[in-house]
C-alpha cells in the first residue's frame, strides 16, 4: 500500500492511474476505523482496480472545539487495517497540506442543510463539502463510497456531485451495527462502560418508531413517542428526533404515496454526541 502525505503525490498518482485505464475508488474517512469503514474499503477493492482511502480529521466541519480535540486518532492501527482490507493508496495529509490558506468559498445547500445536523452544527456541511471537493479533485475517483449512518451528509454529497458535475458514481452502503444494534462510529470509543451499556437504546427507539410508521401512526405521534422513550433514560440528552422525507429531509406532517421516510436522531451520551437513522 502506498502512503501519500501531499496533495501533489496523490494527484500525480491518480492521473497516472487514470491514464493507464485503471478504475479508482475513494473511501474518505477521519480515521479511528471500524467495520463500517472496512466494509466500504472491501467493497471498493472488489469493484475497482485501486482503492484510495483518506484519513484526515477535517477541522472545518467541527463546530465544537472539544469534539475536534477529543476525536480518536489511531494512524498506525488504521494503516494496518486498510492494508489488510485491500486499500492500495492511503492519503494522510496534515491540516496545512489540505488548507494552505483559509478558504473563503462558502457552500449553501438550501433546505437540505437547514434541518437536523445543519441546524444544530452551523457550518458543518460547508466544511464537509469543502474537504470532499478537495478529495474528489485530488484523487479523481470513478466511484466514491460513503456509509448510510451519515444520511444527511450523503444527501449533501449527492447534491455536491450533481451541482458541480463531478464525473463519478456515489455508492452508499447500509449502516453497520454492533450485535446490540448500536451504529458503529469512531466516537463510540469515547463512551464509558456505563454509557456504552445504554447506548443501544438509540437504535431501539428508531426501530420502534419505524414500526409505528409502517403501522400508519402519524409523524407527530411517532416523533412524540420516540422523544418520550429517550427522555426515560437520564443519561441521554436528546438533540433532535425527526420524521422526514427521505429525499428532501424536510419534516413530515403526513405520509405521501411513493415517498420514502427517514427517521433521524441525535443525542448526547456521557459527553459523546451520537447520531443514527433508519429508512422506512
Amino acid at each position: 500500500m502506498l502512503v501519500f502525505t501531499t496533495a501533489a503525490e496523490l494527484r500525480a498518482h491518480a492521473e497516472a492511474s487514470r491514464g493507464a485505464g485503471r478504475r479508482l475508488g475513494l473511501v474518505p474517512t477521519m480515521g479511528a476505523l471500524h467495520d463500517g469503514h472496512i466494509q466500504l474499503v472491501r467493497a471498493a477493492a472488489t469493484q475497482c482496480d485501486e482503492v484510495v482511502a483518506s484519513i484526515f480529521v477535517n477541522p472545518t466541519q467541527f463546530n465544537n472545539p472539544d469534539d475536534l480535540r477529543l476525536y480518536p486518532r489511531l494512524p498506525e492501527q488504521d494503516t494496518a487495517l486498510l492494508a489488510a482490507a485491500g486499500c492500495t493508496v492511503l492519503f494522510m495529509p496534515s491540516v496545512e497540506e489540505v488548507y494552505p490558506q483559509p478558504t473563503v468559498l462558502r457552500f449553501d445547500f438550501g433546505e437540505l442543510e437547514r434541518v437536523m445536523e445543519g441546524a444544530h452544527r452551523p457550518g458543518h456541511f460547508n466544511g464537509v463539502a469543502t474537504v470532499v471537493s478537495k478529495l474528489f479533485h485530488l484523487s479523481r475517483p470513478h466511484v466514491a463510497y460513503f456509509g448510510q449512518k451519515d444520511f444527511q451528509q450523503v444527501a449533501v454529497v449527492r447534491q455536491l456531485i450533481a451541482d458541480l458535475s463531478f464525473d463519478l458514481e456515489l455508492v452508499v452502503y447500509p449502516t453497520v451495527r454492533e450485535a446490540d444494534g448500536l451504529a458503529m462510529s469512531s466516537r463510540n470509543r469515547r463512551l464509558s462502560p456505563e454509557a456504552r451499556a445504554v447506548a443501544p437504546l438509540l437504535y431501539q427507539v428508531l426501530a420502534q418508531a419505524a414500526s409505528g410508521v409502517r403501522e400508519g401512526v402519524g409523524p407527530a405521534e411517532v416523533q412524540a413517542r420516540a422523544q418520550a422513550a429517550l427522555a426515560q433514560e437520564p443519561q441521554f440528552t436528546p438533540e433532535y428526533f425527526e420524521v422526514a422525507d427521505a429525499q428532501t429531509l424536510q419534516p413530515l406532517t403526513a405520509y405521501g404515496p411513493g415517498r420514502g421516510v427517514v427517521l433521524c436522531v441525535a443525542a448526547h451520551l456521557g459527553g459523546v454526541r451520537l447520531i443514527d437513522n433508519v429508512v422506512v
